[in-house]
């Protein structure tokens, strides 16, 4: 079951997180004060975010007990939630070279979890 709550709770977060950034890169007016008045309205969006990637990540340790494992994990769902706020807000298609690298990433996990 840990797995299961340390995979949602990392996706949920980290998926969370970088709609918000990526809503800002968008929407968002880079000045200061536009900038911060963004930030202060989405801080309890940011905070339940950083619970939830906190919660995942405490999870997949207890299942795993492998901290390395599961933190690269966490970076390699969150390459692909970015690629997919990419496509969603800015129409962004990634390259074969994005994907290469990707899979490259994927077999490097692979290869490490390997006793």
């Amino acid at each position: 079951m840990s797995y299961f709550y340390g995979a949602t709770f990392l996706f949920s977060g980290l998926f969370l997180i970088n709609m918000l950034f990526s809503y800002q890169s968008k929407h968002i007016d880079p000045a200061f004060w536009a900038t911060l008045k963004y930030q202060i309205f989405a801080f309890p969006l940011f905070l339940i975010a950083n619970m939830l990637i906190g919660y995942g990540i405490k999870f997949g340790f207890k299942a795993i007990q492998n901290l390395t494992f599961v933190l690269v994990t966490s970076k390699g769902i969150e390459i692909v939630i970015s690629l997919l706020m990419g496509y969603l807000f800015f129409k962004e298609v990634p390259t074969w070279k994005t994907l290469l690298g990707f899979s490259i990433m994927i077999v490097g996990i692979i290869v490490s979890k390997i006793k």
